[in-house]
């Protein structure tokens, strides 16, 4: 297609505009596929930690109704990359690519609008637990330290990880639309 820019292959062997996504080409196999397999931290982790298993046990915590947006709350980085959130504000343009695939997101799997409050507040909280399980001893402070969620990582491979990641998904009652 033409104007829309360049595109990217996804794992499943379609084709993705990140600068002009359209819901109809987002798809849950891609996203499970790819956050299974990104590393949180930009990999500076201890150990392999998936976002994908970042959005599982999110999605675990969170109140029935906001359940499946937790689990997809990072789904633009399966076509973005997981870039650490002290960088994303120096990416100029980052923020507009990934609110316009965050909009498609939504728009594909019939979440209302804009990422719940309850979501925001359990994703700056899961960080203390994560930084804890899965992280050197930090030199200072964080500027998001605070009180634990008390979730326990499991460090699942990428196999599994893409396995919960889907399961979930079903279970929350979302729906896939097929190609």
């Amino acid at each position: 297609m033409k104007g829309r820019g360049d595109w990217i292959q996804t794992a499943m062997g379609r084709q993705f505009w990140p600068m002009d996504p359209r819901p109809n080409e987002v798809f849950i196999d891609d996203i499970a596929h790819a956050l299974s397999m990104l590393c949180r931290f930009g990999g500076h982790a201890l150990r392999f930690y998936s976002v994908a298993e970042h959005c599982v046990l999110l999605s675990r915590v969170a109140e029935p109704k906001d359940k499946l947006w937790a689990l997809l709350h990072d789904a633009s980085e399966a076509y973005l990359v997981d870039v650490p959130r002290p960088i994303k504000p120096f990416l100029y343009g980052y923020d507009a690519a990934e609110s316009k695939i965050m909009r498609a997101v939504e728009e594909r799997f019939n979440l209302f609008f804009g990422m719940p409050d309850q979501v925001k507040q359990l994703d700056r909280a899961i960080l203390m637990d994560e930084r804890m399980q899965v992280m050197a001893p930090a030199p200072v402070p964080w500027s998001t330290d605070g009180a634990p969620l008390g979730v326990q990582l499991e460090f699942w491979t990428p196999e599994v990880a893409r396995y919960e990641f889907l399961t979930a998904f079903y279970q929350l009652g979302g729906e896939v639309a097929t190609q």
